[in-house]
């Protein structure tokens, strides 16, 4: 057995001490210098940095691994086409060596997600394994096939064929990280954690307002009648149809006790009220956008991908006030695979995170 193996079985077999780790949530641009837009506290505790040194600054700099110009091609427009089409999450695991302000390198568990132009990294530390240069990045995409890539070994592939060819494209087979058009509407948030956020449940009688969202992609104006910008420092659960208030709430209490990657099924207003001074739609009449949500938490916060599964109209109200919910109309996307569906369930066959489930 390699002490690399070793390494790996020793973040395996540590779960009961998870919780208590240092973790942090990065967001990355998808483009070769993986530029950093957003990065929790968090960062701190694991690697020494303030968050806002490292905004805008390429991630690479802070992989100590020889392997580390191999990390863009993790998320190269090649693997997407081929693999999901960008359009089905893909999740990632990969265990790379970070580097402090001192240069010591700290032995890190990646967990990674897709949306669109941007990559979400939910990082745990493991600073009591010793350094081992990883001169091969290895990832195991966790999607129905559990396929597990050597990307370094495939990038010398692509260069030597590249070479035999002479390539046209020249850069020497390498395949280039763009974004893959989406059928399907995603974003992607970063929320405070639910602990701090003190979520009530509808038996106060009150909307709950939840945690507030810390980041938000340009690309939820695609799922909802709202801008980033103005949703930056917003109570997420205003924008989560009332109906579905309690399930959200519930699923953030399951992720506030766990880093698994949890999974749950609700509805958006189509037309929340973000502003003053805009036009107040009535419950009844707005229009409910029913996402798919992937979503993670670590100690500062929480990371979700919501990704638009269908538009329905609000649900009606029987005599006592209780919601009426329509029976499954045919669905345009009957045929084709969940999130859940998409990503192993099986911690004895995918190897991260601890488990992943489905919060009933």
């Amino acid at each position: 057995m390699t002490a690399e193996s070793d390494s790996e079985g020793s973040v395996r077999s540590d779960r009961s001490s998870h919780l208590s780790r240092p973790t942090f949530i990065a967001i990355h641009a998808r483009d070769e210098k993986a530029t950093i837009l957003f990065i929790s506290s968090g960062i701190r505790q694991c690697m020494g940095y303030r968050p806002e040194d490292l905004i805008s600054r390429s991630g690479h700099e802070f992989i100590a691994d020889s392997s580390n110009s191999d990390y863009p091609q993790v998320y190269a427009s090649k693997q997407a086409d081929e693999k999901q089409q960008d359009d089905e999450a893909s999740a990632f695991v990969m265990f790379v060596n970070g580097t402090t302000p001192s240069g010591t390198p700290v032995f890190h568990k990646i967990t990674s997600f897709t949306a669109d132009s941007c990559v979400v990294c939910l990082g745990m530390a493991f600073p009591e394994i010793p350094f081992i240069d990883r001169k091969e990045l290895e990832v195991k995409l966790l999607d129905k096939a559990m396929q597990s890539l050597n990307v370094t070994r495939e990038q010398q592939a692509a260069r030597q064929q590249g070479r035999g060819r002479g390539n046209g494209n020249g850069n020497g087979g390498r395949g280039q990280v763009f974004s893959v058009p989406s059928r399907r509407p995603k974003a992607v948030m970063v929320l405070e954690h639910p602990e701090v956020a003190s979520v009530e449940t509808a038996e106060s009688g009150r909307r709950p307002s939840g945690p507030l969202v810390a980041f938000c992609t340009g690309s939820v104006s695609k799922l909802i009648d709202a801008d980033s910008t103005d949703l930056m420092g917003f109570p997420f659960l205003k924008l989560v149809a009332p109906e579905d208030a309690a399930v959200v709430g519930r699923y953030f209490d399951e992720m506030s006790g766990s880093h698994d990657v949890l999974f749950e099924t609700f509805s958006l207003l189509q037309r929340p009220h973000v502003l003053e001074g805009d036009v107040l739609v009535s419950d009844q009449q707005n229009m409910r956008i029913v996402v798919e949500c992937m979503g993670a938490a670590v100690n500062d916060g929480v990371a979700i991908l919501m990704r638009m599964l269908r538009t329905v109209r609000p649900p009606q109200k029987d005599t006592l006030g209780n919601y009426i919910r329509a029976p499954m109309a045919e669905r345009d996307d009957i045929d084709e695979m969940s999130l859940f569906d998409l990503l192993s369930t099986d911690p004895g066959t995918s190897d991260a995170p601890e488990s992943w489930s489905r919060f009933d």
